[in-house]
């Protein structure tokens, strides 16, 4: 469902390759294939790194809430590349339980809800080759 989803509402990541693998309340994890995505010297593209990174704020906001009541949105977010990235990608991003209660708790009264998330991009050896920190908001609809 978010795989398609994501094909609809973000094109873009669509034609990387980006592909949702897990998508729980309070869990999210994407792939990105290198094929296809590599640069001028033989490594995946930082804007690539990037987006699998990015997108792991909309997963794991349409797991842990009501898609029907809210969308999510990115606000900002910081990278920093660690080790170049030579294989195919995964990125990984949590939030507590505490976490979600609270941000589903301040967009019911507020209408939004703003909420920090890290994330780790590793290669296939699991080495980390990116770290973001993200700034993102769950948003009512019509707000």
């Amino acid at each position: 469902m978010i795989n398609g989803a994501m094909e609809a509402t973000i094109p873009a990541a669509h034609k990387l390759g980006i592909k949702a693998v897990e998508a729980r309340p309070g869990f999210a994890a994407a792939t990105v294939p290198l094929e296809g995505n590599g640069n001028h010297f033989g490594v995946v593209y930082a804007g690539v790194e990037f987006t699998v990174a990015e997108i792991l704020g909309g997963i794991i906001a349409i797991a842990s809430f009501d898609a029907a009541k809210y969308y999510p949105l990115v606000k900002k977010l910081d990278i920093e590349f660690t080790a170049a990235a030579r294989s195919d990608l995964r990125a990984e991003a949590s939030l507590d339980e505490d976490e979600l209660r609270r941000i589903d708790s301040e967009a019911a009264e507020n209408g939004k809800a703003d909420f920090a998330l890290n994330a780790v991009v590793r290669d296939e050896a699991g080495q980390t080759v990116a770290v973001t920190r993200g700034l993102y908001q769950l948003r009512a609809h019509g707000k």
